[in-house]
């Protein structure tokens, strides 16, 4: 990913600590956290330090690396969000390695190194999807920031940057993640303008969104999708006005052990995240950090391995 016209990644690993671009700060400032060990990692994913599935799994990888006793620090760490399946199979691919005899940090780089590459397949499969002037619209950030490198939704979308692309960015409520995926696009040079989640469909009946690209959290047996709250109602929308909505992820993301969306488990988060914005302060808020989009209104999904074909708009 690109910073200020510099080559990155969110988060590496360096003088034996992880080190993250701070999620939290951006886009009005830019700052590196610095976890030194498994209980750092842990609150890094929690508070939202790191967010975006792929790059949750990633750094629980480092975490667990760095971890004296694993099982304690896989224990820890998988407690810390519970909706991205991301984070689980990367706890899973840590403990088998290192039961395997395999040196820890080297395999935590190996799945680092494996996820990059994913994602920039990801990329040159979704980029034959997007037509020269396309209006694409993406929702919360799947880009670099989420993945460590290149991206799930925005993956394709950097690689068809110069077919005069134009990108509407929902801002993602209420933790405004749109604002991150318009700080990769603005750094990227892609044209873009953000706008209010309830001003999608504005756009889309007006006939201005040619398709949509959102990323997963966790995809079901059946491809059902947990993803940001306020992707259903995006793909409901595509549905009834015939337009393709595609979903970006890596395989890492599918969970095979649960047969459809009803059986995710989804995140509630603290109400505050709601009111924090109120100058009144209502007395209850409700704050469920994703949704379920059922498989029929999902047009496609693109992996590494290729394009799952599902409905028909």
């Amino acid at each position: 990913m690109l910073v200020n016209g510099k080559e990155m990644r969110s988060l590496w690993y360096e003088d034996d600590c992880l080190k993250l671009i701070d999620q939290r700060k951006l886009p009005a400032k830019f700052e590196i956290f610095v976890a030194k060990n498994e209980e750092d990692v842990a609150y890094a994913i929690k508070e939202m330090v790191v967010r975006g599935a792929p790059a949750i799994g990633c750094a629980a990888a480092y975490g667990i690396a760095m971890a004296k006793n694993k099982e304690k620090a896989a224990e820890l760490i998988s407690n810390t969000r519970p909706t991205a399946h991301d984070l689980f199979h990367a706890i899973d691919y840590m403990l088998k390695k290192i039961e395997q005899g395999e040196d820890a940090i080297k395999a935590a780089d190996a799945y680092v190194e494996t996820i990059i590459k994913k994602c920039k397949k990801i990329g040159e499969y979704g980029e034959k999807l997007i037509p020269k002037n396309a209006r694409i619209l993406t929702h919360c950030n799947a880009g670099a920031l989420a993945t460590v490198d290149h991206g799930t939704a925005l993956s394709p979308i950097r690689m068809a940057k110069d077919k005069n692309i134009f990108v509407w960015v929902d801002e993602t409520r209420p933790r405004l993640q749109g604002l991150l995926t318009a700080w990769e696009l603005e750094q990227e040079g892609i044209e873009y303008a953000i706008i209010a989640d309830n001003a999608a469909g504005y756009f889309i009946r007006k006939g201005e969104v040619d398709l949509i690209i959102v990323g997963a959290d966790r995809i079901a047996k059946n491809y059902d999708v947990a993803n940001k709250i306020g992707t259903y109602e995006k793909a409901v929308l595509a549905k009834e006005n015939e337009i393709p909505f595609y979903v970006a992820a890596p395989l890492s993301t599918f969970d095979n052990n649960i047969k459809n969306g009803d059986e995710i488990e989804i995140e509630e988060r603290s109400e505050k995240e709601v009111m924090n914005i109120y100058t009144w302060k209502p007395k209850k808020a409700r704050n469920p950090a994703f949704d379920i989009t059922p498989a029929k209104y999902i047009t496609g999904i693109i992996t590494e391995e290729g394009i799952i074909k599902l409905a028909d708009n």
